[in-house]
Order: C-alpha cells, then sequence, then structure tokens
C-alpha cells in the first residue's frame, strides 16, 4: 500500500478568508462609521476651540487677559489637533478609514499655529 500523495490528491481547503487587514462585511461598515463619527466629534470640538481664539479679540491696550485667553484657546486647539491626528493614524493603519482624513486635524493644526504666531492679537 503506497500512503504517498499523488498531485491530484490535494487536502482539504478551507473556505477562502480574507486577508489580515482586509475585512469585508458589516463589521468593516460598523468599524469604518464609529471611526468617522469619532474624528467627525473630534474636529467639531477642535474647530469649535479653535474658532474661539480668533474671536476673542483685545478691548485695548490693557486688556492682557483677552491675549491669554486667546493663547490658551490656540494651544488647547492645537492639542486636539495632534489628538485628532493621533486617532486618524490609528483609523486609517487599521485600514478603516481613508488617508484624507488627515487633512481635517492638519488644516485645524495650521488654522491654530497661525493663531499663535503670525495672527496673535496684539496689545
Amino acid at each position: 500500500m503506497n500512503t504517498s500523495r499523488t498531485q491530484t490528491d490535494k487536502p482539504d481547503l478551507p473556505a477562502a478568508t480574507p486577508e489580515k487587514g482586509h475585512t469585508s462585511g458589516p463589521h468593516r461598515w460598523l468599524g469604518s462609521g464609529l471611526c468617522a463619527a469619532t474624528l467627525s466629534v473630534g474636529a467639531l470640538i477642535d474647530g469649535y476651540v479653535v474658532l474661539t481664539a480668533y474671536m476673542i479679540e483685545p478691548d485695548g491696550p490693557w486688556d492682557a487677559q483677552a491675549v491669554t485667553n486667546s493663547d490658551v484657546a490656540g494651544g488647547v486647539g492645537l492639542a486636539f489637533s495632534v489628538l485628532t491626528a493621533l486617532l486618524a493614524w490609528l483609523f486609517v493603519k487599521a485600514e478603516w478609514l481613508r488617508t484624507w482624513w488627515y487633512a481635517v486635524p492638519l488644516a485645524l493644526a495650521i488654522a491654530a499655529l497661525l493663531r499663535l504666531t503670525l495672527l496673535a492679537p496684539a496689545l
């Protein structure tokens, strides 16, 4: 009795499974939707903080508190932008979202940096 396999004897292969990181079906849509919602909420909060930094203007040369408030809002907006960018990186790396999601935190970070430097309120 010959126990060796011939080319016609093929082992039973499992059903085709998606490659690692390439899920499909409702789990992918659910994950992508949750990630998109998380980044959207983060962008709304960040946008509000950066907008607040731009809306604060000193009433006159004595109003140093307004300049401080604008700087704090710009710094918090920049920190939120970094946090949102890190979340976007995580979600893109997991292949739940596309790379264009980096654009929103980048734009808000640039706006916050401009408010902290070139467009800072002066006394």
